[in-house]
């Protein structure tokens, strides 16, 4: 008889491995960053993240957020308003990372250099 393997499951998406479904979470060049600004705010709007990460494209800013939602990590909030408003926050799933970014940003510190 032939063993089930453990599976692992966020959004739609399943592993058979939790650092493939960890890694395929965070592979963007910008989750880390935009998952790392909501940790320090209850809620922040688009414009918030695009001035919290200068450098990311409108486009890439929009495909790791709906990205980050369809996973589970952040969550969206419209309001029925005009011009549209919309938050962003993480969810419990999503807070799970804090501490994985708290010790990326200390492992990062030890690279700090002075400019003179």
């Amino acid at each position: 008889m032939e063993k089930n393997p453990v599976l692992y499951k966020i959004g739609k998406k399943v592993f058979e491995c939790p650092v493939g479904l960890a890694t395929n979470v965070i592979n963007g060049k910008w989750k880390l960053q935009i998952l790392n600004l909501l940790s320090q705010a209850a809620c922040m709007r688009y414009g918030d993240l695009k001035r919290g990460i200068d450098e990311v494209s409108e486009k890439m800013l929009i495909q790791h957020l709906r990205e980050l939602e369809g996973d589970g990590l952040i969550f969206r909030r419209v309001y029925g308003e005009v011009p549209p408003k919309v938050e962003y926050s993480l969810t419990e799933i999503g807070k799970g990372i804090i501490p994985v970014i708290d010790e990326l940003r200390k492992w990062g510190l030890g690279f700090k250099i002075t400019i003179e």
